[in-house]
């Protein structure tokens, strides 16, 4: 009986855990994107340094717990369209699209769809939020808003 609960035990939890917490440790987003440009850390910081418009695509919740300072929110699902992002660059502009790592996809389909809609100078930064962190760089902060 004991192996009976353990094993019904384990089954409700692999229903509740979430797929794609799994499925994001395993998977790394594309390095590149045609007619985009892949940027590092330092680029983006340097960028950052001279203010160039920066959009994260996460969702608001992560958004609002903590991004980089001065960046624009355009959720990936409900806010990231072609008259939003003409609203905050003209299509020849830089603009920095991240969200949170490498480990997710939403900065990369955000640039792929940003190239598709004619934006020229689209810089796709694959370490996000993460790396920022790791790097001791400023947030703003739910607190802060």
């Amino acid at each position: 009986m004991l192996v009976s609960r353990f094993t019904v035990g384990l089954l409700i939890f692999l229903c509740l855990a979430s797929p794609a917490q799994a499925i994001n440790r395993k998977y790394f987003s594309p390095e590149f994107v045609q007619g985009a440009e892949t940027i590092s850390l330092q680029q983006a910081k340097d960028m950052f340094d001279a203010e160039h418009v920066f959009v994260d695509v996460r969702n608001p919740r992560l958004y609002k717990r903590k991004h980089l300072p001065d960046s624009y929110h355009l959720d990936l699902k409900t806010g990231f369209t072609k008259a939003a992002l003409e609203k905050l660059v003209k299509k020849d502009q830089p603009v920095v699209i991240y969200s949170s790592s490498v480990h997710c996809p939403r900065a990369y389909r955000a640039v792929a769809m940003a190239v598709s809609w004619g934006f020229t100078q689209v810089k796709y930064w694959r370490g996000g939020i993460v790396e920022w962190r790791k790097a001791s760089y400023p947030f703003t902060y739910a607190e802060d808003n």
